[in-house]
């Protein structure tokens, strides 16, 4: 198990990770306000950094950076992620894609080994891999949800290849074009759990456990697509709380974890 000051310090990150991505979700405010939010957000967290914010979970991050001599650069690149989902509701190649995707998702990655500790240097590019095969994951997954908000992360070029239109999108229109675009964007999502598995040294994976929970149980939820045929529209995906103890139980045995 975890010693308790890296449990109280990855909590510290997911708070400051759920925090940056409420200023950008909250309704409340309209697309500038929320702007200038975000740049206040950064500005403090800054001025943490640099020794002393007004924001008390800021300072207590800046406890954690230094403690565990974590970066500072993930932090920032984190805020750039919720600046683009201000900025732009649309991806023109999968290249944009992969930056959104290593800014908001790739960067806690690169936060969280530096607590959890690694040996070997190649683990930071399975954090990055890693990173990006759970956020297009979730783009997957939540392609309908996202869509009532406006924005569209499916890149512009692959609808365009399958002939599916942003307006067969919005529109909820599920034919053959949907499902041979979706079969592609699978296929293409696993590859990055295939490059952040082979990144991954066995020595690490006991290190970062935690990070191969959530590796295994996102990758079941691609297995989920496929299985209602990629029907995404008429069914809400998820892995059942059962499956999700099968997983981590099945990783304890399989890294002796249990001594």
């Amino acid at each position: 198990m975890l010693p308790e000051e890296k449990k109280s310090a990855l909590r510290t990150v997911y708070s400051f990770c759920r925090k940056t991505d409420d200023i950008v979700d909250d309704n409340k405010f309209s697309k500038e306000v929320k702007y200038e939010n975000l740049l206040n957000w950064k500005n403090e967290l800054q001025n943490a950094f640099n020794g002393g914010s007004k924001i008390d979970l800021l300072n207590s991050l800046n406890v954690v950076v230094e403690k565990f001599k974590i970066p500072y650069e993930p932090f920032f690149d984190l805020i750039k992620g919720m600046e683009l989902d201000l900025k732009k509701n649309r991806y023109l190649n999968f290249d944009e894609l992969l930056q959104y995707c290593y800014y908001v998702a790739s960067t806690v990655g690169l936060i969280c080994i530096e607590i959890l500790k690694y040996k070997f240097e190649e683990t930071k590019e399975y954090a990055k891999n890693l990173g990006i095969a759970l956020q297009l994951t979730n783009i997957l997954r939540d392609i309908k949800k996202d869509i009532s908000d406006e924005r569209i992360y499916i890149p512009v070029e692959d609808l365009i290849r399958f002939n599916y239109t942003e307006q067969d999108l919005i529109q909820n229109k599920f034919n053959d074009s949907f499902i041979a675009l979706m079969k592609f964007q699978v296929s293409r999502n696993k590859t990055y759990y295939e490059k952040a598995e082979k990144f991954l040294n066995n020595e690490d994976k006991k290190r970062l456990y935690m990070a191969m929970i959530i590796q295994k149980t996102y990758f079941k939820i691609l297995g989920k697509i496929e299985k209602i045929n990629y029907n995404i529209f008429n069914k809400k995906v998820k892995v059942s709380k059962l499956r999700r103890i099968f997983i981590a139980f099945s990783l304890y045995l399989r890294y002796g974890l249990l001594h």
